[in-house]
Order: C-alpha cells, then sequence, then structure tokens
C-alpha cells in the first residue's frame, strides 16, 4: 500500500474491522491496558508505530486538564493515551482519513474513555485553542502539506500551550525544528530515540511592555 494511502479521505482498501480478520494491539499507560483496534487502510496497522511509541514514552505527562489535540490519530493511541492520563480535559482527535476516525471513535468506547471528541480537520470551531498538542505527524504528505498542516494547527495553540512533535530523523526533524524557529516558535530538541527526534513547540511569548 502507498503512503498516500493512509492519509486518503476515502481508503479504497476492504476494511477487515468487523470480520474474522479483525486484528487487535494492546498499549499499556501507567497502569492499565488498553485494547485497540486497528484496521487496513490506516497507518501503523500492524502494531504501534515507533515514532507515536517515542512520543508517548517521552512527553511530559499531561495536565489532568484543558484543550488537548491529537493530530493525524489514526486509530487513536495517542488521544487514547492523553485520554487516560488526563480524565478532566477534553481531547479532540483529528484524522483526514475517516476509516480512522471510526476506529478511534470505538477504541475510545471499548476502552471507557468518555472525553475523545473526534472529527476531521473542518470539525473543531474556530475559535478552540489548545493547551496542548501531540502529534506524530505525516512527513510523507510532502513538505509544503506538512508545513500548511502545522502552521495551521500550531498557531491554535494557547498563549501558554506547547506541542510535541515526533519526527523521523532521516525525514528533516532537525530542519523542522530550524523551519519552526524561523516561524517565531521557541523549539526544544529533546529526546532522540530509535531514529526519531522529539521535539517540543510553544509560542513564544511577548514580553511585557511596562506602563506608560
Amino acid at each position: 500500500m502507498s503512503d498516500r494511502q493512509y492519509f486518503s479521505s476515502d481508503p479504497q482498501v476492504p476494511s477487515t474491522a468487523h470480520s474474522d480478520h479483525a486484528h487487535y494491539i494492546r498499549l499499556r499507560i501507567g497502569a492499565r491496558d488498553l485494547v485497540i483496534a486497528t484496521d487496513s487502510g490506516v497507518f501503523a496497522r500492524k502494531g504501534i508505530d515507533q515514532g507515536t511509541q517515542v512520543l508517548i514514552d517521552s512527553a511530559a505527562r499531561p495536565p489532568r486538564k484543558g484543550t488537548f489535540l491529537d493530530l493525524g490519530c489514526g486509530y487513536g493511541p495517542i488521544a487514547l493515551t492523553m485520554a487516560t492520563h488526563s480524565p478532566e480535559a477534553t481531547i479532540y482527535a483529528v484524522d483526514v482519513n475517516p476509516r480512522a476516525q471510526q476506529l478511534t471513535i470505538e477504541n475510545a468506547q471499548r476502552n471507557s474513555l468518555t472525553n475523545i471528541i473526534t472529527t476531521g480537520p473542518n470539525g473543531i470551531d474556530a475559535n478552540i485553542t489548545f493547551d496542548l498538542i501531540w502529534s506524530n505527524p505525516p512527513i510523507r504528505i510532502g513538505k509544503k502539506e506538512l508545513h500548511l498542516l502545522l502552521t495551521t494547527w500550531l498557531s491554535r495553540l494557547s498563549p501558554s500551550g506547547e506541542a510535541w512533535l515526533v519526527i523521523n530523523r532521516n525525514l528533516g526533524s532537525d530542519s523542522l525544528a530550524v523551519w519552526l524557529t524561523e516561524l517565531g516558535y521557541n523549539v526544544e530538541r529533546l529526546t532522540s530515540k530509535r531514529g526519531f527526534r522529539v521535539l517540543r513547540v510553544r509560542p513564544t511569548r511577548e514580553p511585557d511592555l511596562p506602563e506608560s
């Protein structure tokens, strides 16, 4: 299957989710074992992607409350992790792939996680800002499309918000960090593990001006 199939709004391969060939994986978060269904036509259908696992293992534990975003949720491992850690937060899980959206909805229900809202990119009110974004962004959609994706969603960070991004080092994690810095973001290069780099991205705060 081509990489672009995963990021399609209309995957052409047949679904196996509700058949004898349905595939399930387990993801341990703290003391909980989450059971997660995958499917053909979605990213990392055979198991948690290494980059996603590096992000889950490396990112600081999210705060208990807030409005969070899983950008490019796939079948939901990042959103499910955030929801497990932060039961009082609202987590938006966003993906262009409707099959991925449906899997995330079902996986949230399967694990009794009620604080996840799953939608397409246009399904979130434009006035909502995010205290936290976690993402294993789709690098293979191409540089121009990736930059548009990141500028669109990083611009919706709250003033004190932050994004944790995991990027394959061979696919340009360091050059992406430079680009984000040039846009005015505060970028920290953090964990480097299994060929992936974790970036912490925050809006650059304007200095307080003295009262006249």
